[in-house]
């Protein structure tokens, strides 16, 4: 029996053995190939596998209808890696072959086969578009200039073709709402080697709020354009949400591509000659795109506050009982897609007895090709201060969906909350009713009462010491509580109008605010972090003038600003410098090489909200 489960043991051990081992060494045999190609072009076919494979067993293709110039080359690149002492390796065995075909149509290269460890692994066919060149087609949609020369064989020293490198700008849409995303891509076509980028300048997004996509993964691909075949990347991604209607504009983009051209040299000694290598230096400039921002339809809910797409909210009440000085939380969560960034808390309506406190906002905001999705998430806090039965109203959500083309709102279930006495003494006693209306006890609190028999016979009382009411001391101490009762009363009304005002508040706060997004953008200059540092400059220098002047995020345009300086009276310079410093931030944050260092731009802003301030506050003083 013994022996029995050892077996058992040893064959179960053997097996979980074999399949951790299968597991680990996954075994992957590709092949990679252009899509698309011309005729008389040579090209390369790879084929890749992660595994050393048996002696002898690689099997090619027949490459019917190419033909065969070189190959197979062998390679092979081994990696190593350590992560926290432990070492991991990786190896890439490649077999590659040279082919041209001379006839336009569709070719398969069919499938290459190899053994690894005694099995057999096969690639995919892989089909190849051959198509003609035209000497004469013009290259279209981008910049660039359109030319029509031929891609040369053996390029003349030091140029390159006018319609070698091409820079084209598209929009997913060309007609939207207000506040409906548009993604618009700035591709770069080559056809030589391009080594760099210089003098790069971007469009302002004039009328729109720019959010960029990550383009580190875009991986290359062929296309033909205007007859010719191009190697296309796309080298920036922005989602544009606009904040106007009407006819909006997408500047043009620049930049000089530094193409590297090799020609023959001069020298033909086959030992010290060699080919010479030449950088090329090519102006590229976009065309300007037109987009249709059609205005959102009149007659919004109350409780329409901008957001735009498909959204669906969640609520989480608080439970229907609560004991009176006891807190709690409604939650609600706004889920979808659209300009979630723009989508503000709802409005939730509570009792004039429950103190309300500031609402939390948790989100989780995901920026893609197809738009942004994800989740805000808005939490109400409140105390419930006198008990009693109360109605909870629903809270309504509203936004514009584009597809529908109208308005949907989402509502929350009603709630009715029962507060009950928090069982303290004041509140055992429960609620005094004075003329058939119950008051609180935040209205009335009882001391206690103390009643005694009444004294018979003629009283017998004589003054021991100076009775203390009446005296100078108790009117002063009267009087000093008065005062300070008045100055506590006046402060706190104050400060109750303050905070109704919402845009009081923001003004007063907007230069606090502005001074701490100054101070983490100084700490990223420190650290030479220039993208981080110039995105906290344009957060600072927008939310200062938003808070300031009461501009609502969707309307916070330059224009704008521009207006509410002029209102107030600011000199037109100071309106320019404002546009200068956004300008220079955006064009600084996606440059290779900056133009403006990074301590300049932040001198001049300081100096700009010194200035605004000061002038704002001798308005005020006039």
């Amino acid at each position: 029996m013994s022996r029995l489960f050892a077996k058992i043991t040893l064959t179960a051990l053997c097996v979980l053995t074999l399949l951790r081992a299968s597991a680990a060494d996954k075994v992957t045999f590709e092949a990679d190939a252009p899509m698309i190609v011309a005729v008389d072009e040579v090209f390369r076919v790879e084929f890749t596998v992660n595994e050393s494979p048996d002696d002898g067993s690689f099997v090619a293709p027949s490459f019917e209808g190419f033909d065969l110039l070189a190959g197979p080359v062998l390679s092979t690149r081994r990696s190593f890696e350590s992560i926290n002492g432990s070492m991991t390796s990786s190896l890439k065995i490649s077999y590659t072959y040279t082919l041209v075909c001379h006839e336009v149509g569709t070719r398969t290269i069919g499938e290459a086969a190899i053994d690894v460890k005694k099995r057999t692994y096969r690639t995919r066919p892989l089909p190849i578009e051959v198509v003609a060149e035209r000497n004469d087609a013009q290259s279209g949609g981008g910049g660039g200039g359109g030319a029509t020369a031929q891609r040369p064989s053996s390029p003349e020293r030091g140029r390159v073709a006018k319609d070698d490198l091409l820079l084209q700008a598209s929009v997913s849409r060309a007609s939207v709402f207000k506040g409906e995303p548009l993604r618009v891509s700035f591709k770069l076509c080559q056809r030589v080697n391009v080594v760099g980028f210089e003098d790069v300048k971007l469009p302002s997004f004039d009328g729109f709020w720019a959010q960029e996509l990550s383009t580190d993964n875009v991986r290359p691909v062929r296309e033909t354009i205007g007859g010719k075949i191009y190697e296309t990347v796309v080298i920036k991604e922005y989602l544009l949400y606009p904040q106007q209607a009407g006819e909006l504009v997408i500047d043009p983009a620049q930049l000089t591509a530094v193409a590297q051209v090799v020609v023959p040299g001069r020298n033909p000694d086959p030992f010290f000659g060699g080919p010479e290598v030449y950088n090329v230096r090519m102006p590229l400039q976009t065309r300007r795109i037109t987009v249709t921002v059609k205005d959102l339809p009149a007659g919004a809910p109350e409780s329409f506050s901008g957001a735009v797409g498909s959204f669906t909210m969640e609520t989480t009440l608080p439970s229907d009982r609560l004991a009176a000085n006891s807190s709690a939380t409604y939650v609600v969560k706004i889920s979808g897609m659209g300009n979630l960034t723009f989508v503000q808390a709802p409005k939730l309506n509570l009792p004039g007895s429950f103190e309300q406190y500031n609402v939390k906002t948790i989100e989780s905001i995901n920026s893609s090709a197809s738009g942004t999705s994800g989740y805000r998430q808005f939490e109400y806090p409140f105390i419930a201060r006198a008990e009693g039965k109360y109605e909870l109203p629903p809270v309504e959500f509203t936004y514009f969906s584009p597809a529908q083309k109208s308005y949907v709102t989402l509502s929350s279930k009603a709630l009715s909350l029962e507060v009950e006495a928090d069982g303290s003494a004041s509140g055992a006693a429960g609620p005094l009713v004075v003329g058939g209306r119950g008051l609180s006890k935040e209205e009335v609190k009882l001391l206690g009462q103390d009643i005694r028999f009444i004294k018979m016979g003629m009283p017998r009382l004589q003054m021991r010491t100076a009775p203390f009411f009446g005296s100078g001391l108790y009117w002063g101490l009267f009087g000093g509580v008065l005062l300070l009762f008045a100055g506590v009363y006046g402060g706190l009304r104050k400060r109750i109008r303050e905070s109704q005002n919402l845009a009081l508040v923001r003004g007063k706060r907007a230069n606090k605010v502005a001074v701490q997004r100054f101070r983490v953008a100084k700490r990223y200059m420190t650290e030479q972090n220039q993208r981080a540092f110039y995105e906290e400059m344009l957060r600072a220098m927008w939310g200062y003038m938003g808070d300031k002047f009461n501009i609502p995020v969707a309307n916070l345009t330059k224009e704008s600003v521009r207006e509410e300086l002029h209102k107030r009276g600011v000199a037109a310079e100071e309106s320019q410098r404002f546009t200068t410093i956004i300008s220079q931030c955006d064009e600084a944050q996606y440059s290779p090489v900056a133009s403006v260092r990074m301590s300049d731009v932040y001198a001049e802003a300081l100096d700009f909200v010194s200035r605004i301030e000061a002038a704002i506050r001798r308005l005020k003083d006039s």
